[in-house]
């Protein structure tokens, strides 16, 4: 494919004209990439840099940001460590300005609401990760942040740290969430030490566990459901 400069493409094909003249919203997938890589290489523009990164065989979308892991990225000729790393950034923004807008009114009322909210991000993951979920008066979402990643072990865990960050949050009430990846989701002898361990801890500062609910592939259990709360 012969190699076409920007400089050489008619201002209303230019990615940054385009948009100071009509707006981000005007941009094609490609182009918005190219704004982000800044500038391309003597023998590829910033354009066709971008269409290397959202190539996904015979497509190009923008989900290749997603799907194209770190080490994929820096394989592309021209992607190099920093732009690589500022693509997944992007990525990872765009997916927390998302959740940020589709938890906004979200609200746990059921054990089976939380595991929907949940299963997709976490099913498919190959290490467990325990999730606190703080949440106010009315069981509205406030935020969650990961505690651990690795073996949810009961020593491991920081009761502490837990309500540190739920004080920080302003919670009135307190959900555990984390997967197995085996995708079989019956609760270990750790999970339940760790849900006894920190329901104790929230009893004292008045924040209650209402729930530690466990991910596997497509099935949870609820602890509280199960007795263990």
């Amino acid at each position: 494919m012969q190699h076409i400069a920007i400089g050489a493409l008619p201002p209303a094909e230019r990615p940054y004209e385009k948009f100071h003249a009509f707006g981000a919203q005007s941009l094609t997938d490609t182009e918005l990439v190219a704004i982000l890589l800044q500038n391309g290489t003597q023998d590829a523009s910033s354009l066709e840099l971008a269409r290397r990164v959202l190539s996904t065989g015979e497509d190009v979308s923008v989900l290749a940001l997603y799907q194209k892991p770190f080490s994929e990225l820096v394989r592309i000729s021209g992607i190099g460590p920093v732009k690589a790393m500022r693509l997944k950034c992007i990525a990872e923004l765009s997916k927390r300005i998302h959740s940020a807008g589709k938890n906004a009114h979200l609200i746990f009322t059921s054990p089976k609401e939380t595991a929907d909210h949940y299963m997709e991000a976490l099913r498919h993951l190959d290490r467990e990760q325990l999730i606190a979920v703080y949440l106010n008066g009315g069981c509205g979402f406030l935020s969650d942040e990961i505690i651990s990643i690795g073996c949810v072990n009961h020593t491991l865990v920081s009761a502490r740290e837990v309500f540190l960050r739920a004080l920080r949050a302003g919670a009135v009430y307190l959900m555990l969430i984390h997967n197995h990846p085996s995708g079989n989701a019956t609760p270990g002898k750790d999970d339940i030490l760790v849900t006894q361990e920190i329901r104790k801890a929230g009893e004292i500062l008045n924040i209650p566990l209402l729930d530690h609910v466990i991910i596997g592939d497509r099935q949870y259990v609820s602890l509280k459901e199960a007795g263990y709360l």
